[in-house]
């Protein structure tokens, strides 16, 4: 039976961050944003995987145009007395490498730690989750390639913000049915299954 109280609406702009992403990914940004992201990811689909051009060759081919541009650009330039091409200066703090290899340094520890756990079997539930994804991310791989995975990651991040956003209360009412149905084999499967598993807990206290 439905909530007879409609749970309160959740800001979907705020919590993506509030910010040029949010605008992007809700088509609220007035210079096109999503547009132009969704017509270059559709352009790029199209010439690695539809017209076979070679990702590096291309990449290369764009480098070497622009560097031939500016290249050119800044000789005319000192010819005839006018301005420079307008690039900054690249470069990147100390500070904002420091931050970036700490937080890789946390990821990387946590990372390895839920490794280590799984592979000695502490957790043996947590294994069964990590196996069934690992299957799930391979079985999906092996249907689809690797650029039109990352493109239908872009038309999914371009979809499904703006229309929960539209249909908010619809959409919760079916994920939470939904969730009941999940939970309720959940439970039938951990009562069956999981709990006849042996713990590790219940292996300590054997060995003690």
């Amino acid at each position: 039976m439905a909530d007879s109280h409609p749970t309160p609406r959740i800001s979907v702009h705020r919590a993506l961050g509030g910010g040029t992403v949010a605008d992007v990914l809700l088509w609220r940004n007035s210079c096109g944003g999503a547009l132009i992201l969704l017509a270059s990811s559709t352009m790029l689909w199209y010439l690695f995987e539809i017209a076979g051009y070679n990702f590096l060759s291309f990449v290369a081919n764009v480098l070497l145009l622009l560097l031939v541009i500016l290249f050119l650009w800044a000789k005319f330039a000192s010819l005839l007395n006018r301005s420079l091409p307008p690039i900054p200066n690249l470069e990147i703090s100390e500070k904002t490498v420091g931050m970036v290899a700490d937080e890789l340094h946390l990821r990387i520890n946590h990372t390895l730690s839920t490794a280590h756990d799984i592979v000695i079997g502490r957790d043996f539930k947590f294994f069964l989750k990590v196996a069934a994804g690992l299957w799930l991310v391979s079985y999906v791989g092996s249907l689809f390639k690797f650029l039109t995975l990352v493109y239908i990651g872009v038309i999914l991040s371009l979809s499904v913000p703006a229309v929960y956003d539209k249909h908010q209360h619809f959409i919760d009412e079916k994920l939470r049915a939904t969730h009941r149905i999940i939970q309720t084999q959940y439970k039938k499967i951990n009562e069956t299954v999981l709990r006849k598993l042996p713990s590790p807990s219940n292996r300590e206290k054997k060995m003690q």
